[in-house]
């Protein structure tokens, strides 16, 4: 149904900070992205899953994170996942990149992706 787990994403208050945590404290690989500013969204190589941090978008606000699972088809997972009573949002479409967030019974996020890196 659903496929393997390509990242996690961290919602984070102060990007220049956390960023030089994973990146000098911890050692791990950035991966540089072609669509977004470091100051917005970085990803690190963490094994065989992503640590991507994502700038949260009120200033003082919550924290949440998230975690997100490739499919070539997430339109079809996600209406498999409805038809196992599963919540799930509507689709967000950007040229070839589909996302679409859901919730397990406690209210965690996560997300279907298309993205790969």
């Amino acid at each position: 149904m659903i496929g393997n787990m390509a990242r996690i994403i961290l919602f984070v208050k102060d990007m220049p900070k956390v960023t030089a945590f994973y990146r000098d404290t911890l050692g791990l690989r950035p991966i540089e992205s072609k669509s977004y500013s470091p100051d917005e969204w970085i990803e690190f190589e963490a094994g065989g899953c992503n640590i991507a941090l994502h700038k949260a978008s009120k200033p003082g606000g919550r924290t949440r994170n998230k975690f997100v699972f490739y499919s070539a088809d997430p339109m079809k997972v996600r209406e498999e996942l409805i038809a196992a009573g599963v919540k799930m949002f509507k689709p967000m479409v950007f040229g070839s990149l589909v996302l679409c967030d859901g919730e397990d019974p406690e209210g965690n996020k996560f997300q279907i992706s298309t993205r790969v890196t």
